[in-house]
């Protein structure tokens, strides 16, 4: 006998979303957090993106789970981040949510830095550029735990668990390439050759930190402890630091990587194709 009962109704509208959201709902950003929020916010993003470039074409069906699943990580941390930064734009005339922020802003208004802006490569660059993006990430957070804003101070919080988890993945690759085949040691001496000018900026002060004493995190003193960092992984990969020029890199001042633009067009090709539209 077949079962005659109405079938539940269940909409993506019906959920809400904003429940997944880190920090107090309720709260309301300076501008000048926002501008915070969305340096943090958009280094999430566009790593996130650059990652799910990556599944079904990882090295292994498992790396394809792994790289996707760090992709959603950290868009939970740009979701967080952008909404918070969008709640100094409310009840006014030109109000943005965290969808506007993310799909409707041109390159020059983003605010992440050339690091996270660089192109995916072979495995090995991907890998390099995760290595300093996650222990970067994880002394951001870890010191970012203590700021007075506490939507920023619980984003926090939740993030450096998942950090530490992406910090994990990148060093256990790094070893397994360097101690590979000739060809795999070949390959991440030149990835990380190629990502390394573009660490320096993520420890650059800029003239906006000075403006959240005791909120914001001050770049330059995370530079120690990322340094202290990969100096044991290195020495364990048998690796060198690079001894390179560091890039002139102004993504915090809306100047980027020139393969910025291509990304952001994939990005944001359906939400302006299709603006306002839900499913």
């Amino acid at each position: 006998m077949s079962d005659s009962r109405p079938l539940p109704h269940v909409t993506v509208d019906e959920l809400y979303l904003a429940a997944e959201l880190t920090g107090d709902s309720n709260a309301t950003a300076t501008p000048a957090v926002a501008e915070y929020a969305l340096w943090l916010g958009d280094d999430a993003l566009i790593l996130s993106q650059q990652l799910g470039g990556w599944i079904a074409h990882a090295p292994e069906l498992e790396e394809d789970v792994a790289l996707g699943n760090i992709a959603l990580d950290l868009l939970g941390h740009a979701r967080s981040l952008l909404h918070y930064a969008s709640t100094a734009w409310a009840g006014t005339a030109d109000g943005r949510s965290e969808d506007d922020l993310a799909y409707f802003r041109d390159e020059p208004e983003f605010r992440s830095a050339w690091l996270f802006e660089q192109p995916n490569g072979d495995f090995a660059q991907t890998i390099a550029r995760q290595l300093a993006a996650s222990a970067y990430m994880f002394e951001l957070y870890s010191a970012l735990r203590t700021s007075e804003d506490a939507t920023l101070s619980a984003v926090a919080e939740k993030a450096l668990k998942e950090v530490d988890y992406h910090r994990d993945h990148a060093v256990q690759w790094t070893l397994r390439l360097a101690g590979g085949t000739e060809e795999s040691r070949r390959r991440m001496i030149r990835a990380v050759r190629d990502v390394w000018p573009y660490v320096d900026e993520l420890f650059r002060d800029e003239p906006l930190i000075d403006e959240l004493d005791s909120i914001a995190v001050r770049p330059s003193t995370l530079r120690a402890g990322f340094d202290t960092a990969i100096a044991a992984v290195f020495a364990e990969a048998e690796l060198e630091t690079p001894d390179v020029k560091a890039s002139s890199g102004g993504g915090r001042r809306g100047s980027h990587f020139p393969a910025m633009g291509h990304l952001l067009a994939e990005m944001q090709v359906l939400a302006r194709q299709h603006p306002g539209a839900s499913w």
